[in-house]
């Protein structure tokens, strides 16, 4: 059976081991851990990470695998094989309701990571060298930036083709193609061999319940699939999508959408209004292709040239 060793501790076939792994230290020289939980079946079988708040304002993807982690606890039997849960990666974000760290940097951004970088450069060097080995696959938890929502899907380069088939046994809403971005954790773990699904579900710094539930019930698709659980879920119809763009806004002012998350769309159907403060001046804004929404913009006022709708394209 593969082994598990994280930062020295060998986790046997049946284990449950929850690690500590000290990463740094606040000003006040506050020590920081970031936990890990290990729960390993007797039988072997493949490695899985979840892992949440990478970015440290995504509240959903925290939620989820907590949900998750706490489900494999109390009521989910582990049938084979070892997940690796990490709810909350990014704490000097979370503790900010920060997506990046103090100076700014975004940890996804900052693989495969140095020993001796940046804060967030080092943490990428732990998941690097610690985590990614021993995994096989992984689910990567996140959200919509500020302001701006996801309907559920499951973000994978098509060129990979065993994380495609991983992400339609996920099942979620969408599955959308969407190219190995450098430096990301998911292209350092394709890299190395590894398969991760990006999930994308709802906002940051808000729970989105249904995002949530979205995640867990493709999670245990996911390791239902893998029979890792014997647990069938409900099965949700998947759209695959094999590009996305946004349009975006041609005026600047009050933005109001006509259009809802996950809808049908037509090219050159008008998805929204912009206009004054003063109801003068109502400006359209037109889809630019036909497709399904998977992203909207919820802030009110917009200038010109934000990103306002996102359209995924089967």
């Amino acid at each position: 059976m593969k082994e598990v060793i994280i930062n020295g501790v060998r986790i046997s076939p049946g284990q449950s081991v929850n690690i500590e792994l000290p990463i740094a230290k606040l000003p006040t020289h506050t020590l920081i851990d970031l936990p890990i939980f290990i729960r390993s079946a007797a039988v072997e079988g493949p490695v899985v990470l979840i892992s949440g708040g990478i970015h440290g304002d995504e509240i959903n993807g925290i939620f989820a695998a907590k949900k998750i982690l706490e489900e494999i606890d109390s009521k989910l039997k582990l049938l084979k094989g070892t997940l690796i849960i990490m709810p909350l990666v990014n704490i000097y974000g979370f503790l900010s309701n920060s997506r990046t760290f103090p100076d700014g940097r975004d940890l996804n951004r900052s693989f495969p990571g140095s020993k001796i970088g940046s804060l967030a450069s080092r943490i990428a060097f732990i998941l690097q060298d610690q985590i990614i080995p021993q995994i096989d696959y992984g689910i990567d938890f996140h959200t919509g930036g500020r302001m701006l929502s996801n309907q559920p899907q499951i973000r994978v380069d098509f060129k990979d083709k065993v994380a495609f088939e991983l992400a339609k046994a996920f099942g979620t809403h969408f599955v959308v193609n969407s190219k190995h971005i450098e430096k990301s954790f998911r292209k350092t773990a394709f890299n190395a061999g590894k398969h991760l699904l990006v999930y994308e579900g709802g906002e940051s710094m808000r729970l989105d319940y249904f995002a949530i539930e979205e995640g867990i019930l493709g999670t245990k698709r996911l390791l239902h699939h893998l029979e890792m659980i014997d647990s069938p879920q409900p099965i949700q119809s998947t759209l695959v999508l094999k590009a996305s763009e946004w349009t975006r806004g041609r005026a600047a002012g009050i933005f109001y959408s006509s259009v809802k998350l996950g809808e049908s769309i037509k090219k050159g159907q008008i998805v929204a209004q912009i206009s004054d403060p003063y109801g003068q001046v109502i400006v359209p804004v037109k889809a630019n292709t036909n497709g399904f929404v998977i992203g909207l913009n919820n802030k009110p006022v917009v200038n010109v040239g934000d990103a306002l709708v996102h359209i995924g394209r089967e």
